[in-house]
């Protein structure tokens, strides 16, 4: 192999520099390359500082059988790619530009020296050697003559090979088109820098697009590249940190076979996303998409593109000035082979012409202004403007190392360079830190790790009138922006199919406000369903991960989207169990009245007259308050109300128990007045009773002002998270004051309950102690059950359970006391007479 033959050559030519003896020698030692190696073809012309290039300017290279029986035969280079002629022409048009200006580097003429790598790694490098110091024919034949800078190369692939080479030269390396990346790193590749942005910034320009546009499940087609595999997984690293998940991830081959690329498309559509990010060459993307096209697959297309130059002014009329046969044109090996390809024509004959074969010769009249390609094609500057670019930093370095003034350099003891013995590592410092403004107003500039500006175009694939594929601008993306890097015209975009409308890919579609997301079990976080808030919980956002639970008086609305005040609810007028209550109410009211009414009436009758007829209408007008009483427990809990419920309840129920307590005792001594001896009638007539019966009711009136005094009950408003209501009651305030009033209502009762279960047998025809131990029994009963009912119940339960028991206990004390006495005097008239009612009657033994 002739490069591995030069690669030795090289080695050994440094070996023996390094084995001289340090003795003073006749002349300097010469030294050569093995024999084999053969030229490369270089484009070259000299000038006070040469600057190197490296551009593929073919695509391939075809390489012999090697059977080590024989001497190797030179390796072809085929596939002339004319893109990549006009990058190196506008290094060319830029040298030229610069040693016309008289501005900037006056005095100064720049050379260069531009080689072809082939697309190959292997070329790559041995240009760089021959960069480096390789023979020339027609210079001396020694190890001298390096360039202090190197333009180039524009894959990422070979940029590395090369930069990893002059790296060790500390020689400065400007490439126009490797965006890898692992290049930023200084530890590995110190002398590299570039005119294009590092892979790590449009990785953060298509993971704001994505964002942008709201897609969450994307497919990634990748070539089979190392810097595409190392671009594609660090975005997809990054656009997952974005909750983007990733609808499949698929290789595309080398060979591009059928089976393969229709296999790939084939998982495209099966995966459901309608995003796909492509990071491939131009010869994979071209594969993918016509086999894209022949299955039916359209779409849109979107991509970020490095900024583009609107006009370059003179380079056109630059390169369309090429021609081979003219004789001013400068001897460039690589125009014939451009010629050639462009025409179709053979130069036989002309400046190094290739071999004829089946093309015919060329006439001389063929003009570049009559061909339209990619070469001259200016409209689309962007790779072409990196180069521009990368030599006027080049020029400008070499201005700051002109201008340098003694006393004020950038190297120790503020030296500056010998621009006659330019150095590349003192080329390398000035190259770091330039900074300045272009004609065409961007700012040139190097970042720590060597890397431009981040500005990209986001281009739209549009089909224009002709029926040609245009490349509009929809965006721009710029890195020094801030947080607001990524400006779209969204309405400018042309999606499938004419349509304007932007598509969805998502695996789940969105929740909406009112649910949450929940996760598919063995899928990617981007695959969920969607799950109603229960109740009591909202979310407001869409695609909520969790529902927030509403504060303890508020509620879930319908939609489970806001929450709102709960509605309060309380024994009220409006409802059935309110409204039954008051019926009872108002029905025991009525009752009463009635038999106020009957014993008015009959107030001369005996047995209206009999036991203190005084203490029946009190005790009648108390039952009529009990039953009114209830009334204030229906209708909203307010501070009055609550005081007065409780405290009327316990007043009036007091009442009327003092009412039976003095019956009961009346009936009691009547009857033990009448054994001999016994005078103790005059304490229980009816001034006595009345006295009784006001000291009773006055200690209940006390417990009831301390009640209202110290704790008095109020509006409480009960809210649970379990219920979409609060529960307006009234609270008791103090439950000691509460228990002393419905214990004091208990005592009286239960001492009305002995005594007259203790008259129970007296002898008489109308015994009044079994009506009223029968009524004690009714209330004594109601109210032990009411205690645990009460406290069990919840919310406006325990009020009506209140009520209940109030009126169950007076309409026990109505039908009991009252109910037979009526029966007597509507019915029974014959009994209502002094010698019935006075007649003994034969004790009951079973009561």
């Amino acid at each position: 192999m002739k490069s591995s033959g030069f690669l030795c050559g090289i080695v050994l030519c440094l070996e023996l520099l390094y084995l001289v003896p340090a003795e003073p020698q006749p002349e300097p030692l010469q030294c050569s390359l093995i024999a084999g190696a053969s030229a490369l073809p270089v484009l070259q012309r000299t000038g006070d500082v040469k600057l190197g290039g490296l551009f593929s300017l073919h695509d391939m290279v075809l390489e012999a059988d090697l059977s080590f029986t024989s001497k190797p035969v030179s390796t072809h280079c085929s596939r002339f790619n004319l893109r990549t002629y006009r990058w190196m022409q506008t290094m060319l048009f830029a040298i030229d530009e610069i040693n016309r200006n008289d501005h900037l580097l006056p005095n100064i003429t720049l050379g260069y020296k531009i080689y072809d790598s082939c697309s190959a790694s292997f070329h790559a490098l041995r240009a760089s050697m021959e960069l480096m110091g390789g023979v020339e024919e027609g210079w001396e034949r020694s190890c001298r003559g390096m360039v202090p800078v190197v333009i180039g190369d524009g894959s990422s692939t070979l940029s590395v090979a090369v930069a990893r080479f002059l790296g060790v030269f500390h020689v400065p390396q400007v490439s126009y088109f490797s965006s890898s990346s692992s290049l930023s790193n200084k530890a590995e590749f110190p002398s590299f820098l570039r005119t294009i942005p590092s892979d790590m910034f449009q990785v953060n320009a298509l993971v704001q697009l994505i964002q942008h546009f709201g897609w969450t499940w994307v497919g990634v087609v990748v070539g089979d590249d190392t810097y595409l595999l190392e671009g594609a997984q660090i975005f997809s690293e990054e656009v997952q940190k974005v909750s983007v998940c990733m609808a499949l991830h698929e290789i595309i081959p080398r060979n591009h076979t059928a089976g393969a690329m229709a296999s790939i498309v084939a998982r495209i559509r099966s995966s459901g996303s309608r995003v796909v990010l492509v990071f491939a060459l131009e010869h994979d993307t071209v594969a993918l998409f016509d086999e894209v096209l022949q299955q039916g697959l359209i779409g849109g297309s979107l991509g970020f593109a490095i900024r583009r130059l609107v006009h370059l002014p003179g380079l056109q009329e630059f390169l369309l000035h090429l021609n081979p046969l003219n004789p001013d044109t400068p001897k460039d090996p690589f125009l014939p082979i451009f010629w050639e390809e462009v025409f179709g024509c053979s130069l036989q004959g002309a400046q190094g012409g290739s071999v004829p074969g089946f093309k015919p010769l060329c006439t001389g009249s063929e003009k570049l202004e009559n061909v339209r390609n990619i070469f001259s094609d200016v409209s689309q500057l962007r790779v072409t403007y990196n180069v521009y670019k990368a030599v006027y930093a080049v020029a400008h370095a070499l201005q700051a190392i002109k201008n340098c003034e003694k006393g004020r350099g950038t190297f120790p003891l503020q030296n500056c360079p010998d621009t006659d013995s330019l150095q590349p590592w003192q080329l390398l410092q000035y190259l770091k830190h330039v900074e300045f403004f272009n004609l065409y107003g961007d700012e040139i500039k190097f970042d720590k790790n060597g890397d431009p500006a981040a500005v990209y175009d986001l281009l739209n694939w549009q089909l224009g009138a002709n029926g040609q594929v245009e490349f509009v601008t929809v965006g721009t993306y710029d890195e020094s922006l801030g947080t607001k890097k990524l400006h779209i015209q969204e309405e400018d975009i042309i999606w499938n199919r004419n349509q304007t409308t932007i598509p969805v890919s998502v695996c789940s579609n969105s929740c909406p406000p009112g649910t949450r997301k929940a996760h598919r079990p063995h899928f990617p976080v981007c695959c969920f369903d969607c799950v109603v808030c229960t109740a009591g919980e909202i979310s407001n956002q869409t695609d909520a991960t969790e529902c927030v639970r509403c504060l303890p008086e508020f509620w879930s609305n319908e939609g489970r989207t806001a929450c709102n005040h709960k509605e309060v609810d309380f024994l009220s007028y409006g409802d059935i169990m309110g409204i039954t209550l008051l019926t009872v109410a108002l029905l025991g009211s009525l009752c009463t009245a009635t038999v106020i009414l009957i014993f008015a009436c009959h107030c001369a009758t005996p047995i209206v007259r009999a036991n203190n007829s005084e203490l029946s209408f009190l005790l009648l007008f108390s039952l009529a308050l009990c039953f009114l009483c209830s009334l204030t427990f229906i209708g909203r809990p307010s501070e009055w109300s609550c005081m007065l419920r409780h405290t009327a309840f316990g007043i009036t129920f007091v009442l009327c128990i003092s009412c039976v307590l003095g019956k009961t005792l009346v009936v009691l001594m009547a009857f033990r007045a009448t054994l001999p001896g016994t005078n103790s009638i005059k304490w229980f007539r009816p001034p006595q009773q009345r006295a009784i019966i006001t000291l009773c009711t006055l200690a209940q009136v006390v417990i009831c002002s301390v009640w209202l005094a110290v704790a008095p009950p109020t509006p409480r408003r009960l809210t649970t998270h379990e219920s979409d209501l609060a529960i307006l009651v009234c609270d008791e305030g103090s439950a000691l004051c509460f228990s002393l009033v419905l214990g004091y209502i208990g005592l009286l009762a239960s001492l009305c309950l002995l005594l007259a279960f203790l008259a129970r047998k007296l002898p008489d025809n109308f015994n009044e102690a079994r009506l009223i131990t029968c009524s004690m029994l009714i209330f004594c009963a109601v109210w032990v059950a009411f205690v645990p009912a009460y406290i069990s119940s919840p919310g406006k339960y325990s009020t009506a359970t209140e009520v209940f028991a109030i009126l169950a206990s007076s309409y026990g004390l109505l039908a009991c006391l009252f109910l037979p006495k009526c029966y007597i005097i509507l019915l029974r008239p014959e009994k209502n007479t002094r010698t019935h009612l006075m007649a003994k009657s034969v004790p009951d033994n079973r009561f």
